[in-house]
């Protein structure tokens, strides 16, 4: 186990993980970080409300990155079904254009 000291809006964490991940939980603080630095003036605002405020936008771009990548496997499952519908229809004409020889 490792602990890593991540700055998150002006605060300093320490956080426990595994030996290797230091890196890896650096680049999340920082991740969270960044989210709360685009959300603009945050004044007054408690350090839990601008931490729920952050996870819930990274939740947002997880889910919709969850929802293209499923679009995309779909769209890929419908090309190669019509790349295998292609190639038994040449396939076909092979088998036809050899029986006429």
């Amino acid at each position: 186990m490792s602990n890593v000291t991540i700055a998150i809006a002006g605060r300093q964490y320490t956080v426990a993980c595994g030996a290797g991940e230091e890196a890896h939980v650096e680049g999340l603080g920082a991740l969270i970080n960044g989210k709360l630095a685009g959300m603009g003036n945050t004044s007054g605002q408690s350090e839990a409300r601008l931490l729920l405020y952050a996870a819930l936008l990274l939740a947002d771009e997880l889910q919709e990155a969850n929802e293209r990548a499923k679009t995309m496997e779909e769209a890929q499952a419908l090309d190669y079904e019509a790349t295998a519908a292609r190639l038994e229809a040449l396939a076909g004409q092979l088998e036809n254009a050899d029986q006429h020889s």
